[in-house]
């Protein structure tokens, strides 16, 4: 049996969305019968044991493997030279483009200017480079969503929010407290939070004081995504799947090296940002709420753009094939 190693974490700071995603290629290599287990630090707001309810181990050292996979924006050239004393192979999942690599695979998923070129000089040149939104990390409740999505109007009755799992600048709050304040006549409003979010409890006596839906650390966020007409969000990685569905949304950009993509997907329409989160206050969300009460026509360009933005190319989730025949 093939085995595979994935080095990443997840912390308060950092968020949760590598070992998310990372958990997504986990389960696809799975059912392809490969042996796969994480390997991450005991830090605050880690989601080891999550990872281990999922059904795969954390390893605290270097074990020999087919396959390492790399999701770590600490991580460069110089530690992935020292595994080649462990494996023969190693992929990199990378948004930044801001370091060189030692790897035979990289994949980054992000719509930035000249996406297509930004890793030239940074791995080596038999490396394979996958990179575009036509390589979603997607997983299969989000596939199996998009071949049944609603027809998106631009009127707003029902509202997701969600800002990460951990949402470390308490947008979540913010919102919740715009939300007292707007005149905006809503149906439905579900807030979704991480196990990181140190506010969880607090968010959700809000909640069953309000009557809005709570979630906490869901694994059928593609079926809310479904059942809603608009996302206020956070960059990074969930502005894909809001857009693989074709959810309007906003994004506040919580963390420098989201602000590229996020301001380039909305100069593309494929998401409305508001802003740097210091920037960003319960006035600005009331703002936002209050505009989604009038003319909402370019939310449906939106989830239009959103949609051919996260087109595949051929089957759904190509990366895992390129995976796969690396380690056959």
């Amino acid at each position: 049996m093939k085995k595979v190693v994935i080095r990443t974490d997840a912390s308060i700071e950092i968020g949760s969305g590598h070992v998310m995603r990372c958990l997504t290629i986990a389960h696809q290599l799975k059912k392809h019968d490969i042996d796969v287990c994480f390997m991450m630090r005991e830090v605050p707001g880690n989601l080891i044991d999550y990872v281990v309810t999922q059904g795969f181990s954390n390893i605290t050292s270097l074990e020999s493997a087919d396959l390492y996979i790399i999701d770590h924006y600490g991580i460069d050239e110089v530690w992935e030279k020292k595994l080649q004393a462990y494996t023969n192979k190693i992929m990199v999942i990378d948004d930044l483009a801001n370091r060189p690599h030692n790897c035979d695979l990289l994949l980054d998923q992000n719509v930035v200017p000249q996406f297509e070129t930004r890793y030239e000089g940074l791995v080596p040149v038999h490396c394979v480079q996958l990179l575009g939104p036509s390589y979603l990390i997607m997983r299969d409740e989000f596939i199996k969503s998009r071949q049944n999505m609603p027809d998106r109007t631009g009127k707003v009755k029902n509202l997701l929010i969600f800002m990460g799992g951990t949402d470390p600048t308490d947008e979540t709050l913010k919102i919740l407290s715009a939300l007292q304040e707007t005149t905006m006549n809503l149906e439905t409003i579900h807030i979704v939070v991480g196990n990181g979010n140190v506010h969880k409890e607090h968010i959700q006596a809000i909640c069953a004081e309000r009557g809005f839906y709570y979630h906490c650390q869901i694994d059928y966020m593609a079926e809310l995504m479904l059942q809603v007409d608009f996302c206020i969000g956070a960059g990074g990685s969930t502005t894909w799947e809001r857009c693989y569905v074709g959810l309007p949304s906003s994004s506040t950009i919580v963390a420098d090296n989201q602000r590229i993509a996020t301001e380039y997907a909305a100069r593309l329409g494929a998401v409305w940002n508001i802003g740097w989160h210091e920037n960003i206050t319960v006035a600005t969300y009331i703002e936002l709420l209050n505009k989604l009460s009038e003319d909402t026509s370019f939310l449906k360009q939106m989830s239009d753009k959103g949609l051919q933005l996260t087109a595949s190319k051929g089957q759904p989730n190509p990366w895992l094939y390129e995976i796969l025949e690396m380690i056959k």
